[in-house]
């Protein structure tokens, strides 16, 4: 018996039948920066929840995340008993053109459906299936395989971005993905993944389980810095503080960009201890000026953005536009007081009832929702899909567009707030007198080392005020630490100059190459680490011949 995972087919962010331009495949491209031009973030991830599957499968998994649609029909022709589908709502119309295909060219082929996507109601009409699969994957296909779901987690080893851009610099993939559990406490009404997964699934449980899988990151692959994908992990303090003596017990200064709750910044209590644990970028739901979420409630966010900021922790904010209390005025309280925050980056995100949540259940209720908008255009970057009661759907897209132009306008370039942070907290770090925060200066003078070389090209290429003032600043702090321009800030803005020539004469629009992970590079055999974790494993680097 055999398995495929895969993922929705592209081209991705393009206007067709099954998809839609505002729907990037690049997260800060098309929710943090997008409005930058030249200095907004290009960098795309892969599915990882596919892979950590497989990885956790004793039946012989495949992967294949990206594809085009022949590269898909390729791929099941060759006859696998079981083909499994992840998708997330926006992506209905492509699963279930998949599920056709499976059922054209692999007959024989049982279909499992899985991902955000599997809460749209009716599904069991929209897209052909044999399982259905929500919430917690690992657990599911053990038992449908007859595994026994109580094995030890094998952690898989992979890179958390890749396709990396800055001002036009191609970046090395550098950083690995480490994902401790699944799931969130606070569950927030809108939020979809911790309605998905409901309660906490850990995957990790102690620090020492976490310390375990970076040293094999480090090992392997020569990996030391880590995105971490748990949706609040210092919810779990006593992890994350094992893991904090264990990195300063062994001299392993790994570092870690991290999502968290501002209630649970607050319990931590000293945010030193941030510092310590190598945090060097956190995402913080600040939703709203008004308390409307318990996790904020009390949270002077002013002083805590700061504060991070300071300490050298790059961080990005979220928040909610088109909320109920909103209209055409108090919208720009809340625009006006995410940018009074000066962030390092800074999302705007439309409320989207997501099926599944508490939120598309109670507007589904009060008739709010507008079920004739299509799937693929509800995706949060567009236009709204429910009824508001101070905006048009086409109000909303331009308020979004107004919002993001102003924080870039006020507070200049997100690439540059990150050098003026990164600056800061090696200052904080290199003159502390606790000696593990000491430790620290040397990763943060790493990142300037790199960040130096992007100056010229933002003094070129700057757009507002702000921004030229930020670089001007940066640049006079970096001349002190490493004197003047070298040949590599030349090479940058050559580059920064050929990406802006490109966004004149082609389309914004990049598509990420296909992975495929054949089943018979995994082991079938894995020798236990600890009784609790399993050792991990780096899956092959991408076989370019396998790209569409």
């Amino acid at each position: 018996m055999n398995l495929l995972l895969t993922s929705v087919f592209g081209p991705y962010g393009v206007n067709d039948e099954f998809g839609r331009a505002g729907n990037k495949m690049e997260l800060f491209h098309n929710q943090v920066t997008r409005e930058q031009d030249i200095f907004s973030y290009r960098f795309n991830h892969h599915s990882f929840g596919l892979q950590f599957l497989a990885q956790n499968l004793e039946t012989p998994t495949t992967v294949l995340d990206f594809p085009s649609l022949e590269r898909f029909i390729e791929e099941i022709k060759k006859g696998y008993d079981y083909i499994g589908i992840s998708f997330i709502v926006p992506n209905l119309k492509k699963a279930a053109h998949m599920a056709r295909l499976v059922r054209q060219w692999a007959p024989r082929s049982k279909i499992i459906i899985g991902g955000h996507g599997v809460n749209v109601p009716n599904i069991e009409k929209l897209v052909e299936h044999d399982h259905l699969c929500r919430g917690e994957g690992v657990g599911f296909l053990r038992r449908l395989f007859g595994e026994d779901p109580s094995q030890p987690i094998h952690h898989p080893l992979a890179y958390s971005s890749f396709n990396r851009q800055v001002l036009g610099v191609p970046l090395p993939q550098s950083s690995g993905v480490l994902i401790p559990g699944v799931g969130c406490a606070n569950k927030c009404r809108f939020c979809a993944t911790s309605h998905f997964f409901g309660s906490y699934t850990p995957y990790l449980s102690t620090g020492q389980e976490v310390f375990d899988v970076c040293q094999q990151y480090e090992e392997q692959m020569g990996v030391t810095d880590f995105g971490v994908l748990d949706e609040n992990f210092l919810k779990n303090p006593q992890r994350a503080l094992e893991l904090i003596a264990l990195m300063e017990e062994h001299k392993k200064y790994y570092t870690f960009a991290i999502f968290s709750s501002a209630e649970t910044l607050r319990q931590l209590g000293d945010l030193d201890l941030l510092v310590r644990m190598g945090v060097s970028f956190l995402w913080i739901g600040v939703e709203s000026k008004k308390e409307i979420y318990e996790k904020n409630k009390g949270v002077d966010f002013v002083k805590l953005v700061s504060d991070l900021r300071h300490r050298g922790v790059t961080v990005l904010t979220s928040a909610i536009l088109f909320l109920e209390e909103h209209d055409q005025k108090t919208i720009w309280d809340d625009i006006d007081f995410a940018i009074s925050l000066q962030p390092d980056y800074l999302q705007f995100m439309q409320l989207g009832p997501i099926p599944g949540t508490s939120l598309y259940a109670d507007y589904d209720r009060k008739d709010k929702l507008c079920h004739e908008v299509p799937y693929e255009d509800q995706h949060g970057q567009d236009m709204i899909w429910f009824k508001h009661p101070h905006f048009t759907r086409e109000e909303s897209r331009d308020f979004l567009q107004r919002a993001f132009q102003k924080d870039y306008e006020v507070n200049g370039a997100s690439v540059l707030r990150a050098m003026r942070t990164t600056l800061w907290g090696y200052e904080y770090a290199r003159n502390h007198a606790n000696p593990h925060i000491q430790a620290r200066a040397a990763a943060f003078r790493g990142l300037l080392e790199q960040m130096r070389h992007f100056t010229l090209a933002a003094r070129v290429y700057n757009k507002n005020r702000r921004t030229a003032q930020l670089t001007r600043e940066v640049a006079r702090e970096f001349r002190k630490l490493f004197g003047s321009f070298d040949l590599l800030s030349v090479g940058a803005l050559a580059l920064a100059t050929k990406a802006k020539i490109q966004r004149w004469t082609h389309t914004d629009t990049r598509q990420p190459e296909t992975l495929y992970l054949k089943a018979e590079d995994k082991p079938r055999k894995i020798q236990r680490q600890r009784a609790t974790v399993g050792k991990p494993f780096a899956w092959p680097k991408q076989d370019p011949a396998a790209a569409s």
